[in-house]
This record gives structure tokens, C-alpha cells and sequence, in this order.
């Protein structure tokens, strides 16, 4: 299950060590490393998410998010979205953003840097909707019972979640965007601007993707043999059509929100575009691996307050990311919270299984991801 599972993982990383010990020597062979380490601490939480949403998916989807999604995450994301940032930002062509990113490192991270605000603004707000949205619901498993059984009655309000985002959003834009970091100086109409951008984009996308996954489950419903079938906690797997292609963009969008702080972050140990790609793009093909297993192995289903635990740690990433409009986090603090999160939820999740005398491992049905990937 492993090689199986991490074999393409393992082959890229030997691949792109030994690229980048023949381009840059050991230097760039430990920076490659490093920031394949760095990508993979930031973005466990997001393996954990990424599961909870897959494993709802048919094979055909499953099999896209893990080809054309990979090519998306490493290239769209660690390559192209920088230079698009910096186009943005510089109001430059994108051949002359390519060229600064190669030709003036220094000033092409300059750029990318003074863009964090609004980066962040956009990210921060996405996650934090993603969260609100699933503490404001009611659910059949609670992990902090205490903060979740009234946060699910407030849940009652439709638009509570997004009443508390917009909130959050105008103190951030009072607050911390006034004097941005890095010398940017009031950033208050920008992080208002990205902020309310990050909202409607996930609106659109969950809401879109949302209504299809309810309408799916009404033909079902209608229908002798169903298309779908129930798992766990009553998780719909199976989605195909236009209800799994809107949960594709779903989770697209959601990676790219993981991928702002880590592409950031990367600039604290090289400006070198092609040494951040293939660092980060190591790691990223480490969180689809590790997706992978978590859904064939059943892991949502047996350890149930994982799911919890990860979207505990988005609402702290969202934070973060709205705090450092202003104030420099360390890269290490905001990765050992996402895996502290996880790791409690984990061991919560153990000793319930004791407690009910489950075993560590499910009995039942495995959701099967497409195999060849």
C-alpha cells in the first residue's frame, strides 16, 4: 500500500534531488529539500481536507484531481501564479514578468512580497468560510463538544458565517492593513478588495458544487438503483457529471488558498523561481500522495475526529494569514499548529476507538481511489 500509494512521491523527490544537485550543486540540492519539508509541515492539514472531499468523488474524478490537479498545484500554483501575481502587481506583460523572475531575482521577489497583502486577504478569508462553515454545522461527531454543540445551534442562521467573515474582514482592513509589512504602507482598500473577492469566489465554488452534490442526491433518492452510495457518517461517495466537476474546482481552489503562505514562505529561503517549483512542487506531490492514502485506507472513516482537527487548523491558518498583513510569522510556528491540531484530533480519535472497542482499522467498504496514479 505504500509504494503503491507514495511510488510516484518517492521517484519525483530521487528525481528532483538529483536535478537540483546537477544544477546547483549541494547548495541547491539542500535548499530543494528544505522546501520540500517546508511545503509538506504547512500542508498536511490541507491531505486531510482534500480526503474528507475526494472520497465523495467517482473513480474517473478521483483519478483527474490526481493527474490534472498535480499539474495545476506544482505548475499553476508554484510556477505561474507568482508571475501572474507580479504581472498583476507591476503591470508588466507576462514574458516581461517571466524575464525579472529570471533575470533580477532580488526586485521579482520584491514584487511578490509587496503582493502579500492581498494574497493574504483573499486566502485568509476563503479558508475562514470554509471553517465557519463547518463549525456552524450540525454534525453526528463532535471533538470539542463544548465550542461545537452551540456553534451548531448559531449555525441555524444561514448567513451567520458569512456576516462573521465580513466582520473579521473590515477589522483586519482597520487594523493590520493600515501599516502593512514590508514598508507597504496602507493596504486598507486592497485587503478590503481581496478580501470580498475570496468571499464571492467561494460562494460561487461551494455554492455551485454544493447545489449539484443536492440535487445528485435527490435523483438518487428517485431512482430503483442509485448512482450513489452512503459511507461512514452518511458522506455521499460517488459524485460524477457536473456535481464532482465543481467539486474539482471546489478543491482546486482550496489548494491554491494552502499554497499562498507557502509560497511566500519560500521566498525566506531562495528567490530562485525554478529551485522554489521544484522544492514545493516535491511537496505537494507528497499531500496528493498522502490524500491517496488517507481515502483507500479508510482513515476518515476510522478515526472520525481527524476531519475536525483539520479544519480547526484552517481557521488558524486563516488567522495567521490575515495577522501577517503586518506582523512576520515564522514559517515553523504556523506548521506546528496545522500538525498539533491534527495530532490531538488523531489521538482523540484513538481513544474513542478504545473506548468503543473499535478497531484501528475500519471493517468496512475502503473508498477506492483509481489505481495507476
Amino acid at each position: 500500500m505504500i509504494l503503491k500509494t507514495f511510488g510516484w512521491s518517492f521517484a519525483i523527490t530521487v528525481a528532483g534531488l538529483a536535478l537540483a544537485g546537477v544544477l546547483w550543486g549541494w547548495q541547491g540540492l539542500a535548499i530543494v529539500g528544505i522546501l520540500s519539508i517546508l511545503e509538506i509541515s504547512l500542508s498536511f492539514d490541507n491531505a486531510v481536507i482534500n480526503a474528507g472531499i475526494l472520497r465523495k468523488m467517482n473513480a474517473f474524478w478521483q483519478k483527474i484531481f490526481l493527474t490534472v490537479g498535480i499539474l495545476i498545484a506544482v505548475f499553476g500554483m508554484r510556477v505561474v501564479f507568482p508571475v501572474v501575481i507580479v504581472a498583476i502587481t507591476a503591470k508588466l506583460g507576462p514574458i516581461e514578468a517571466v524575464n525579472l523572475a529570471i533575470n533580477d531575482k532580488a526586485h521579482y521577489e520584491e514584487l511578490v512580497t509587496s503582493a502579500h497583502p492581498a494574497i493574504a486577504a483573499f486566502g485568509g478569508v476563503f479558508l475562514l468560510m470554509i471553517f465557519l462553515d463547518f463549525i456552524f454545522e450540525e454534525r453526528d461527531y463532535k471533538w470539542l463538544s463544548w465550542i461545537e454543540k452551540p456553534m451548531a445551534k448559531l449555525g441555524k442562521l444561514d448567513t451567520l458565517s458569512v456576516i462573521i467573515t465580513l466582520v473579521v474582514l473590515m477589522v483586519s482592513a482597520m487594523t493590520v492593513a493600515t501599516d502593512a509589512a514590508h514598508g507597504a504602507g496602507d493596504k486598507s482598500a486592497t485587503v478590503l478588495l481581496s478580501g470580498v473577492a475570496g468571499l464571492i469566489t467561494y460562494l460561487v465554488v461551494a455554492g455551485v458544487s454544493g447545489y449539484f452534490e443536492d440535487k445528485l442526491e435527490d435523483e438518487d433518492e428517485e431512482s430503483e438503483e442509485p448512482a450513489t452510495a452512503k459511507k461512514g457518517n452518511g458522506a455521499v461517495v460517488g459524485l460524477a457529471g457536473k456535481a464532482a466537476f465543481f467539486m474539482f474546482l471546489y478543491l482546486e481552489v482550496i489548494d491554491a488558498s494552502f499554497s499562498f503562505d507557502g509560497v511566500i514562505s519560500a521566498f525566506a529561503i531562495t528567490n530562485d523561481i525554478f529551485e522554489m517549483a521544484l522544492g514545493l512542487g516535491i511537496g505537494a506531490m507528497y499531500i496528493r500522495s498522502l490524500t491517496v492514502y488517507l481515502v483507500r485506507k479508510g482513515t476518515l472513516d476510522d478515526y472520525v475526529y481527524l476531519e475536525h482537527g483539520a479544519h480547526y487548523a484552517i481557521g488558524a491558518l486563516a488567522v495567521i494569514l490575515l495577522v501577517t498583513i503586518k506582523y512576520e510569522i515564522p514559517e515553523v510556528i504556523t506548521g506546528l499548529v496545522g500538525v498539533a491540531l491534527i495530532g490531538l484530533s488523531f489521538a482523540s480519535s484513538v481513544i474513542r476507538n478504545r473506548r468503543e472497542g473499535k478497531p484501528g482499522d475500519s471493517s468496512g467498504a475502503k473508498s477506492e481511489v483509481a489505481s495507476g496514479v
